[in-house]
Parts: structure tokens; sequence; C-alpha cells
């Protein structure tokens, strides 16, 4: 008998994997935020740098870029919530079967992987670099911007 150990799944904050205009292929370049270490990321720092990004390019380029996702929170994960203030110690077992339950999802992010890709372009690169800065403050760790051309 297979017992599991994920009754339900925490609810997911990020929804929305691509924004703006077109396909790849009508933009000549494509920007990518690329991590520089391993991470787990959280669904919902995730869905903060998301944000912050369509709103910087929404702005300064509306309508002349393609913004995709490249990651999903597929990783469950757990907390053991400890009881604080007094006479804590008496009603709980610490670490005992301390399993956890599931309270959020996550994202593993693997070194030189890109998070983000913004299709758009060439005259466009500030604007890009712009918002991945101000994304990669909602994100911990250390990013890079990678600039490639899209084969046409």
């Amino acid at each position: 008998m297979s017992k599991s150990y994920v009754k339900a799944l925490p609810h997911k904050d990020l929804h929305q994997l691509r924004s703006g205009v077109g396909k790849e292929e009508d933009y000549p370049v494509a920007f990518d935020l690329v991590a520089e270490q391993n991470y787990l990321h959280r669904d919902n720092a995730i869905e903060a740098a998301r944000q912050s990004v369509v709103k910087h390019l929404e702005k300064t380029m509306a309508k002349r870029f393609l913004f995709i996702i490249r990651v999903y929170p597929h990783e469950v994960i757990r907390e053991n919530r400890m009881v604080a203030g007094a006479g804590a110690d008496r009603i709980q077992k610490g670490m005992r079967r301390a399993f956890g339950k599931p309270t959020d999802r996550g994202a593993k992010i693997k070194k030189g992987q890109p998070i983000f890709t913004v299709y758009t372009y060439p005259e466009n690169e500030a604007h890009v670099a712009e918002a991945f800065r101000k994304a990669s403050r909602k994100l911990s760790g250390s990013w890079r911007v990678v600039k490639r051309n899209v084969g046409n």
C-alpha cells in the first residue's frame, strides 16, 4: 500500500507565463536573465519579478516585446510550524515526526539557466536591462543578462 504524503498542493501564485505581442520568430534578438548559482525560488518571488518586468516594459516599449517565464514552480515547500509563547514547550514535540505541511511552491533554478526571456528589437536593449535589474532585486542571488540573436 502506497501512502501519499502530499494530501493537497498549495495554491500557486504564478498565473501568467507569457506577456507581450507576437511569437519568438517575430523579433531579431532575445535577452535572458540567467542565474549565476543554483537557487530555489518561491513562486510569489517569481511573480513579483514578473510583474516588475512587465510593468517596466509596457511603460517604455509597449507592444514591441514578448516576455516568457522559463521556469515553473513544481517543488512543494514544506514547513514544520512551531508554536511560540509561554508554555509552548509543553504542547509541542519539537523536531519529532517533523515532516511538515505543504505551504508553498518553488522552482529549482540551476546555474546558467535562464529564468526570464524577452524577445524584442536591438534598440530596446537599455530598457530590457533596466527591467531585468528591477526584477533581480525581487529575487535573491546574482544574475546576469545574456543577449542572443534569434535565427531568422
